[in-house]
């Protein structure tokens, strides 16, 4: 395993750019194997995520090539087998989203169960109900999903709670199926609508009619295109938090105010500075921080992925803040490992009336064995320590504090890092950081 070895106390300060959403890149590597013709994909980073799909698509006979500058070539003409390994499949949760192209290319369909990281349960169900629908047989065995259809027939199709996901594998499904389908309670993160506009490049109808609310009208057949990923909310959040947790002034280039209204309102309420600038957002200390509460919700709420490096932030911000989240039932699993470096942070429970109406996850059974929320008291001085990444958001939490903390800290398992953010550590360098990569 490699590891990094950061030294903290250091304010970083100049410009970063992000790159492509790595929720996007891989996602759109899939729907280009829905055409012969080869598409190309520009501004995708170049993480572990999207060179496992790359790798998928090559065991199945099709192409997909990373020429350098950011650039994906993907092409399904040379698509062979209707199977994916369960060696590859764990190595992405986009194992699912392959069903529909296999099904409108082989008219079944075999893979495995998805891997990613380990942060709650992915409610499958809503899924393969939605596949159902459209005339999909399936039988779920021995960690593999086996599914058939002759052909795919457009239906009404109501998601019981919001599915990232599950929106974007109905997206490839309605596409070549047969008449209309309607997709209501439909996700609408940044990352489906760019989805839409890359499928509807390559000939798709697609409309949002709402904003839950998605209409695609199916076509006989798709053909290559060319597209620019978007940017990364992601990562503009975490550059963010690092500016403000370091006492730091920071420029994201190529952050967007609109798709990070919710977490921009939350750094005003906490004092934080921010500022529109040419090309992307300033974010920089202004004196001090103040404790905030935050509930974790789909689009275009705050979302999930920035609770974890937001807990860490809080850590140095007046008062006690509290986290809730309402996405995922397991994603406190960071906690006991920002207290290895000081944190006063501790999972708590909410008394709720009404649970399974407030969490988009499935309330009953497993989900009420975690904790849903955390408390955070501050400001904290944190001290070094070693410790272990376990999965990506965690990676960029812990990166976080070892760049707070006093003295010389190492996190280990950073290829979960670089599942989602392209040469982290030498972006930080550049910020002034002294973070170093070993094996």
């Amino acid at each position: 395993m490699s590891k990094y070895v950061i030294e903290g106390g250091v304010a970083l300060r100049g410009q970063v750019e992000i790159f492509g959403a790595k929720n996007a890149s891989f996602k759109l590597m899939i729907a280009a194997l829905l055409a012969d013709e080869p598409s190309e994909l520009s501004n995708v980073s170049y993480v572990r995520d999207a060179v496992s799909v790359k790798q998928i698509i090559e065991s199945l006979g099709g192409e997909a090539e990373f020429p350098g500058g950011h650039i994906v070539k993907v092409s399904g003409q040379g698509l062979s087998e209707n199977s994916v390994g369960s060696n590859l499949g764990q190595l992405t949760r986009a194992s699912t989203l392959l069903i529909p192209v296999l099904l409108h290319r082989f008219k079944e369909a075999k893979v495995p169960f998805p891997g990613g990281d380990q942060i709650g349960e992915r409610p499958l169900e809503r899924h393969l109900e939605a596949l159902k629908a459209l005339g999909v047989k399936m039988l779920v065995k021995d960690k593999f999903i086996e599914a058939k259809a002759e052909r795919l027939t457009g239906a009404d199709v109501t998601f019981s709670k919001n599915t990232h996901t599950g929106t974007e594998m109905m997206l490839l499904a309605s596409s070549l199926a047969k008449g209309k389908t309607v997709i209501r309670n439909a996700a609408q993160e940044p990352e489906v609508d760019d989805l839409i506009a890359f499928l509807n490049k390559m000939g798709s109808q697609i409309t949002r009619l709402e904003p839950r609310t998605i209409e695609v009208l199916g076509v006989e057949s798709l053909k290559g295109a060319n597209h620019k990923v978007i940017f990364d909310r992601n990562e503009a959040v975490t550059f963010a938090c690092m500016a403000l947790g370091t006492r730091g002034d920071i420029t994201v280039r190529n952050a967007h105010k609109e798709t990070l209204q919710s977490f921009l309102d939350k750094v005003g309420e906490a004092g934080g500075g921010w500022e529109e600038v040419e090309g992307g957002i300033r974010f920089f200390f202004q004196g001090g921080l103040k404790a905030t509460q935050v509930q974790t919700a789909p689009y275009p709420g705050f979302m999930t992925d920035w609770q974890a490096i937001w807990a860490t932030l809080m850590t140095q911000a007046k008062g006690v803040s509290t986290i809730h989240e309402t996405v995922f039932e397991n994603r406190f699993t960071y906690v006991p490992l920002l207290e290895k470096f000081g944190a006063n942070v501790k999972r708590i429970s909410l008394e709720l009336a009404e649970p399974e109406k407030i969490y988009n996850f499935n309330w009953t059974g497993q989900s009420q064995n975690f904790y849903h929320a955390s408390a955070v008291a501050g400001p904290t001085k944190l001290h070094a320590a070693k410790t272990e990444v376990i999965d990506i958001r965690t990676g960029a939490t812990l990166c976080l504090a070892a760049l707070i903390a006093a003295g010389q800290s190492e996190l280990n398992n950073i290829e979960l890092i670089e599942r989602g953010y392209e040469n982290l550590e030498g972006r930080l360098a550049r910020l002034g950081a002294r973070i170093g990569k070993s094996d």
